[in-house]
């Protein structure tokens, strides 16, 4: 029997994006699969987009929330799937067919990730992210920054905790490690899963997002060694924007 899968988009006054984010979940060959988007009350057009669909999704609450991550709470809450993914708007389920060809990458994971590939505002490809996705992946895995995005990881719903409110820009981390701490069997699908649109709130807000990471990576790794691991990380980023840099020369 195909496992349920809770897909969940978070949206706010965002209806250049809400409709391409919706058909790259509704467009699936995968058939079990539950549709809850959470709007926050948009003003701008957005709710009469996801109004077309409306009969196609299992859930849509449409209100005023506190942040991106109490919406993301409000989803979970209405999710009965036995694995959740979050596919916020303005980002994209990778292929019609990645999340059959996930499901049958392997039996009954406790976690299945990917891949992920980079887009503007114009929807103009900029390759993969700068962290790859880990051959292997644990939830010290973070250790030298964040290499697998909310939207190319699914997780048992059984596994799923509440984000944690205290964090605005990067409680996406905390909640995947806390999920990937508790997991006995996280597959690597090996393949890409997702397309994410650059440019979110913790780009916007980013030595905020910064700041909260580092707490998170001391919270989970120690303080001592979370420095120590950022040497490393300022390291890799100074070697990829030094061969980026050759690259485009």
């Amino acid at each position: 029997m195909q496992p349920k899968l809770s897909v969940i988009t978070i949206v706010y006054n965002n209806v250049k994006d809400i409709e391409r984010t919706m058909l790259s979940v509704l467009n699936q060959t995968y058939r079990n699969i539950e549709y809850i988007i959470i709007d926050g009350g948009s003003k701008d057009g957005t709710v009469e987009v996801i109004g077309k669909y409306r009969p196609r999704l299992a859930r849509f609450l449409s209100e005023p929330d506190n942040g991106i991550y109490d919406a993301m709470n409000k989803g979970l809450t209405l999710a009965t799937g036995d694995y959740v993914l979050f596919m916020n708007s303005g980002d994209e389920i990778y292929a019609p067919e990645t999340v059959t060809e996930v499901f049958e990458s392997a039996a009954a994971a406790d976690i299945y990730y990917g891949e992920t590939e980079m887009y503007n505002e114009q929807w103009e490809s900029l390759g993969q992210r700068r962290h790859c996705a880990p051959e292997i992946f644990n939830w010290k895995s973070f250790r030298y920054g964040m290499s697998i995005s909310h939207q190319a990881i699914y997780v048992k719903r059984s596994l799923a905790q509440p984000f944690d409110l205290r964090y605005k820009y990067s409680s996406d981390i905390d909640w995947i490690i806390r999920a990937a701490k508790n997991a006995s069997s996280i597959v690597n699908t090996h393949m890409y899963v997702a397309k994410y649109l650059v440019g979110g709130i913790s780009k916007k807000k980013h030595f905020a997002s910064l700041r909260e990471r580092f707490r998170i990576f001391s919270k989970y790794y120690g303080l001592i060694p979370n420095l120590i691991n950022h040497v490393f990380i300022a390291g890799n980023l100074a070697m990829y924007f030094v061969r980026h840099r050759r690259t485009n020369d």
